[in-house]
Parts: C-alpha cells; sequence; structure tokens
C-alpha cells in the first residue's frame, strides 16, 4: 500500500514565486522534516523578526512607526498531503505537535499555545486568500532563532511564515501588502488587538535600510540609517506573552477611551472613532496641538469606568459593546490622560527620528547624537507614561547611557528586549559592559543562548520562500 507521504507528491506542482531565494544551511530543519514526514520537503517559508527604532505602541492608534527587520527568524518546512490535515511539528521538543483538518478548525485565545498562532495565519489566508474551494493538507515543521516572549515579535513571524506558506502552497498571487494586512487581522483570533506593525515589517522589510510604515492604507518607504549607526539588542530576560495578559489590551482601550472622551468633549461624533489618529484628522490638529489638548482637557488621575460611562452617556454595558474587547471588560480604572500623551509625542518622535536620519548634517557624530536623544526619550515616556517598561529593562537603559547614543526599550515591553545605538569603535566595550553589570547577576543567564540573548543587529530582508 502506498503511504500518504509518498502520495502527497501528486498534488499539483507549486509554482515558484520572484520573491524565493537560497536557504544558507536548511540542513537541521531538512532532516527533522524527514525524520517527521519520512520524506523532503517541497519548499520552506521563512519570515524575520524585527526590533522597532522608535514609534512604541501607536500603530494601533493609527500612527507612523519606523521598525527594521533582524536577522533572526521563523522558517517553516512544508509540503502537502491528500488528507487535508495539517500536521505541525516544532524542531525544540518543548512545543508538542499538534494536527487538525485543515479546513475545519477553531482558535480560542484563552490560552496562547504555540500552534495557534500557525493556526492564524492559516486561518486569514482561509478568510481572505480567494481560494476557491477547500486546502490540501499541510505537513509543517517549525524552527525558530527569535526567543520567544523577548519583544521582537516571534509570534507575528510565526503568522507571518504560516500564512505565506499555505498561500505559496496553494498557488496564491498575494501581493506582501496584502499578506501583511491579512495576517494583522488574522493574529487578532488570538486575542491580541495589534496595529500591524509587526506583521508589515515582516513581509515588507528590505536589506539594508530602516522602514517607515503607515497604515490605512498601508504604505512603507526605506529610511537609511546613518553611516556609524550600529544597532545592539539585549535582552532583560523577563520574559512577556502580550496575548497571555491584559496588560497589551489594557492599553490599546485606554487608547481609544481617550480617543471617544476628547471627541465627545470636542462635541464631535464619537461613536465611530476608535483611532487617535482618527480624532487628530477629524479635529484637523496637528500633533502638538493634539498634546496641549490632551493636557488641557483630560485629568492625570485615572478614570473610573463609571465616569466614561457618564461621559459618553452610555451604560456599562453599552461601552462594554462597543468600545471594550472581552478581555478588559473587567477593567474598572483607565488612564486616558498618560496613555494619550505618550501616543501624541511618540507619534512626533516618529518623524523627528526620520528627518534627522535624511538631514543634510554631515556631521555624522551630531546626527547620531539627535538619534539617540529622541530614543531616550521615547523609553522615558513607555516608563512613566505608558507604564510597560520593566525594572531590569530600565537597568539596561541606565546602564547605557555612559557608552551608547542612546536606548529604548523595543516590542511590546513589561520585559523583552532593549535595542541601543552604540558608536562602532565602543561596540565590544558597550556588550563587555553588559555583561559584567547586568547578564552577570542574571542566573538565567547561563542557560541561554549567547546570540539570541545580546547581539548586533543590521536591516534585514523582509519574508521570502525558500527553494530547495
Amino acid at each position: 500500500m502506498i503511504s500518504i507521504f509518498t502520495r502527497a507528491w501528486r498534488v499539483p506542482t507549486i509554482r515558484k514565486r520572484s520573491y524565493s531565494v537560497k536557504m544558507a544551511d536548511p540542513k537541521e530543519l531538512m532532516d527533522a522534516f524527514k525524520c517527521a514526514f519520512g520524506h523532503p520537503p517541497q519548499f520552506i517559508a521563512r519570515a524575520p523578526g524585527r526590533v522597532n527604532l522608535i514609534g512604541e505602541h501607536i500603530d494601533y492608534c493609527g500612527y507612523a512607526v519606523l521598525p527594521m527587520a533582524i536577522e533572526l527568524d521563523i522558517v517553516i518546512a512544508v509540503s502537502l498531503n491528500e488528507q487535508e490535515v495539517l500536521h505541525i511539528t516544532n524542531i525544540d521538543d518543548t512545543y508538542l505537535p499538534y494536527s487538525c483538518d485543515i479546513n475545519n478548525f477553531e482558535i480560542s485565545g484563552n490560552k496562547p499555545s504555540w500552534y495557534k498562532y500557525v493556526l492564524c495565519g492559516i486561518r486569514g489566508i482561509l478568510d481572505e486568500g480567494g481560494l476557491e474551494g477547500k486546502f490540501h493538507g499541510l505537513n509543517m515543521v517549525v524552527k525558530g532563532t527569535i526567543p520567544p516572549s523577548s519583544g521582537l515579535s516571534s509570534s507575528s513571524a510565526l503568522v507571518c511564515a504560516s500564512a505565506l506558506a499555505v498561500a505559496h502552497a496553494h498557488n496564491l498571487n498575494l501581493s506582501k501588502e496584502k499578506l501583511a494586512e491579512i495576517c494583522a487581522r488574522s493574529e487578532r483570533h488570538i486575542g491580541t488587538q495589534g496595529g500591524g506593525m509587526d506583521q508589515a515589517i515582516s513581509f515588507l522589510a528590505t536589506k539594508g535600510t530602516a522602514r517607515l510604515i503607515e497604515f490605512n492604507p498601508l504604505k512603507t518607504m526605506p529610511v537609511s540609517l546613518p553611516e556609524g549607526a550600529n544597532f545592539v539588542v539585549a535582552n532583560c530576560l523577563a520574559p512577556v506573552n502580550k496575548a497571555a495578559t491584559s496588560h497589551y489590551n489594557c492599553r490599546v482601550m485606554e487608547c481609544r477611551l481617550a480617543c471617544q472622551v476628547l471627541a465627545k468633549l470636542a462635541s464631535i461624533k464619537w461613536q465611530g472613532l476608535r483611532k487617535l489618529l482618527d480624532l487628530q484628522k477629524a479635529l484637523g490638529k496637528s500633533l502638538p496641538e493634539m498634546i496641549e489638548m490632551v493636557k488641557k482637557n483630560i485629568h492625570k488621575e485615572p478614570y473610573t469606568k463609571t465616569e466614561i460611562c457618564e461621559i459618553l452617556e452610555v451604560t456599562e454595558a453599552h461601552l462594554n459593546e462597543i468600545t471594550l474587547s472581552e478581555n478588559t471588560r473587567h477593567i474598572q480604572e483607565f488612564n486616558l490622560h498618560d496613555r494619550a500623551l505618550h501616543v501624541f509625542t511618540e507619534a512626533h518622535r516618529v518623524w523627528e527620528f526620520k528627518q534627522i536620519c535624511e538631514s543634510d548634517n554631515k556631521d555624522v557624530e551630531s546626527v547620531l547624537n539627535q538619534l539617540g536623544k529622541v530614543m531616550f526619550e521615547s523609553h522615558e515616556s513607555t516608563q512613566y507614561y505608558y507604564e510597560c517598561s520593566h525594572p531590569k529593562l530600565d537597568k539596561l537603559v541606565e546602564l547605557s547611557k555612559s557608552i551608547a547614543y542612546g536606548a529604548r526599550l523595543t516590542g511590546a515591553g513589561w520585559g523583552g528586549c532593549m535595542i541601543a545605538l552604540v558608536p562602532t569603535h565602543a561596540l565590544e566595550e558597550y556588550q563587555e559592559k553588559l555583561l559584567q553589570e547586568f547578564y552577570a547577576g542574571e542566573e538565567s543567564f547561563k542557560v541561554k543562548n549567547m546570540s539570541s540573548v545580546l547581539f548586533t543587529s543590521k536591516p534585514g530582508a523582509g519574508a521570502c520562500v525558500i527553494d530547495i
């Protein structure tokens, strides 16, 4: 009797795409795939992680961000099968295998298991990819070099690689922009109300440049970094999974509530407004004017849920229905002043950062110092106004001040990673300082892979399909 693995090769041939590239050394992934499924994969889908240089927690408010892809990535080896079954295996055996009907599955957001991010990517293509008929079954083996829960977007990279894999396997002609938008929406099945930055940079990154990313509609432009701009990423070793708590979604809701309260106070229709950028456009104000509006109209003390309902003239049940996400409806206090103040000032810093990068200033040292100043200001804002930092992140940033031009948390926060802009001549000194004054006192560092905890990174390339 012919095994399903032999018969799998009878499915339609997968067309190669223009974004296919060669993978340097796929041996470990290839061997793991053969061990799991008895035959080689047909292709490999790759999606990189990212660091955000500036623009934290503002994408879901509609504002532009400025990230770059890193070389760490998620890769998925793939073959088709004729059973209409999805088989997912991970090289890291701490992540258990999973199988399901590829055309009929549910994604519950109550526990963010690793395989659910794969399902999110597949669900996005099922819902929006435009395939007529059913999906073929897929065999997948996943390998990741992005440290999980580190703020480097391992989860979104897994969603993106999965979506790219299923789209490529079914010869769907989707642009990277379309794939990024699909993935941004589909990742919300896991319960995280993200804004789309992580998926956009994972697909649209270009090697050698950062990207300014704007939303609605999604568009990007390259931003060349000045000569001598060296970025060091340091993991504070406090892991955080933004889908596992309500912290992240609470910030999204606080910004949404700030938007609606400010609209109400300005006597404009608030019910259809959910993003602070949309409010700014409706009011026709500049970012500095929005900052002043917050300072003048929103009190610094947290608002109770009852107080917000009174301002908006709605019941609590109505507010729960039209504004709050399911996992934030239990929250009774919301800090609208500080959250909105961070968003508007951070949105301004994004354009300031871009302007500095593109200035005609020939004094490179001056340019790098200006960029560093913006980064330090950003961290202070996330630390004090957005309250999404962590004592370990703050310590890394503080240690950076004697050597680096600038440093800030990158990613959602509450743990994860910091990024620092470091002079070329001081790279070795800087990393040694962190090793001696931070990591030497961290017990968990002794069992970590050094290259995924403290490393330099240049802007990397975006998602691709890799020829075998």
